[in-house]
């Protein structure tokens, strides 16, 4: 079994002592790290993701898968930079102003790191405002907001409004998700998609970028 097939296979099981190790040999073997990281990590998260989507495993083990695939970015991420490598896109996420709730959020913050993806994470109680300017600093292509409050959903529509006033719908997409929100309010609002769980919203990412 190759390094790259051992990492990917360590990241399943949430070994990240063992990815750390198997990474920085791979590197030390002159392996490209842009390798490691589609055919390793990537690949182990997306074997994650599809096992969690058919409920398989749990949010625990795809904490842990996580953790693992950290291990390695850690080992690769300078290299990466160094050489220009590029991310599949920005992504800027949050939960929306109101709402404290972001266990979800997380959750598919982890999955869009894992599928290429730089996200920039605003946390919690994030405001349209905040929303809007960070994607432009950042050139982000999406903004992705969660809620788990029905009392707060109605700040994604201002949010997607800030954009539109901006002249900015055409250039940066906007994603919604969270248990209150469904499809019908995600068109409702003029978003351009809803993720149902964390699989579907970076199913939906990787379409729009």
């Amino acid at each position: 079994m190759d390094l790259v097939t051992r990492i990917s296979e360590s990241l399943q099981r949430g070994d990240n002592d063992a990815v750390s190790l198997l990474t920085a040999e791979a590197l030390d073997k002159q392996l490209d790290p842009q390798v490691i990281l589609d055919d390793g990590l990537i690949a182990g998260m997306d074997v994650i993701g599809e096992r969690f989507r058919i409920h398989e495993i749990f949010l625990p083990e795809v904490l842990l898968a996580a953790r693992a695939m950290y291990a390695g970015l850690d080992r690769i991420e300078p290299l990466l930079a160094a050489s220009g490598a590029a991310s599949r896109g920005k992504v800027v996420i949050g939960t929306i102003q109101g709402d404290l709730h972001d266990i979800g959020k997380n959750l598919v913050g982890i999955m869009l790191r894992g599928a290429g993806f730089e996200v920039i994470d605003l946390g919690n109680d994030v405001s349209p405002e905040a929303f809007v300017t960070t994607a432009l600093e950042e050139e982000a292509q999406v903004i992705g907001m969660s809620a788990l409050l029905t009392t707060t959903m109605s700040s994604m529509g201002q949010t997607i409004e800030r954009l539109e006033q901006e002249g900015l719908r055409g250039e940066i997409h906007s994603i919604v998700g969270g248990a209150p929100v469904s499809e019908d309010f995600a068109n409702q609002i003029g978003a351009v998609g809803y993720g149902f769980d964390g699989l579907s919203a970076v199913e939906l990412v990787k379409r729009l970028v």
